[in-house]
């Protein structure tokens, strides 16, 4: 196969695709005939194609995905005027805490977020794939230990935790709240008297339309409250 042939079967597999495509994924294509150097060319050259373009190609944690261009978003919102999800201010923080200090315990997020934290908070945020256990800490009851995932990192756009934003005081979880809400895109604080749930209000999330162009438009809006 030439390398026309082979960018274009890898073109049609990304935009096909509703994941993003790990190099092994991209590599079955072929039968293992292209090595990796060679994919990463090959989508160099697709991302080179598509710059100009309302569409791009992006790495993030799972692999390699098309996606809508920021500046794309208030026309494509159009299509799906329904309100964004809201989360609230203490299930982000808890967020927040597991992106910047993991793996911890449920114990640890309360010593820094200085109130009890339900079981039903911690469980939205693993049934949204964005927090999982991976592992026990060795000590009394050995409880568990939370980590963010890979989708997290995909839902965000980022290719690993490297790229959230430096903290001077990672203890503060106002201040990672703050930071995890710039690679969120936007995030506007509701006020207290308004719709108030649990702790500290109400948190409202409108986050960039990234899902992949083979999925339904506003995949990434469909966040559960």
């Amino acid at each position: 196969m030439n390398m026309v042939d082979a960018k274009r079967v890898l073109e049609t597999a990304l935009i096909c695709s509703q994941q993003p495509l790990p190099m092994r994924d991209m590599r079955a294509l072929f039968n293992e005939s292209l090595g990796a150097d060679t994919i990463k060319d090959l989508l160099g050259e697709l991302q080179w194609d598509w710059s100009d373009k309302g569409v791009e190609l992006v790495s993030v944690a799972s692999g390699w995905r098309f996606q809508s261009r920021p500046e794309m978003r208030d026309y494509l919102d159009r299509l799906h005027p329904e309100k964004p999800p809201r989360y609230t201010r203490a299930t982000l923080e808890t967020l927040a805490i597991i992106a910047y200090r993991q793996p911890v315990t449920r114990g640890d997020m309360e010593d820094i977020r200085g109130v009890t934290i339900s079981s039903l908070l911690i469980k939205q945020l693993e049934d949204r794939g964005w927090v999982e256990v991976i592992g026990h800490r060795e000590a009394a009851g050995r409880p568990a230990l939370y980590a963010t995932t890979r989708q997290f990192l995909d839902d965000l756009g980022l290719q690993s935790l490297d790229q959230l934003p430096l903290l001077d005081n990672v203890a503060n979880p106002g201040d990672m709240l703050g930071a995890l809400a710039e690679p969120m895109d936007e995030a506007a604080v509701a006020s207290d008297a308004q719709e108030p749930a649990v702790q500290g209000g109400e948190l409202q999330l409108d986050m960039p339309l990234d899902a992949a162009v083979s999925t339904e438009p506003g995949a990434m809006n469909g966040l559960s409250e």
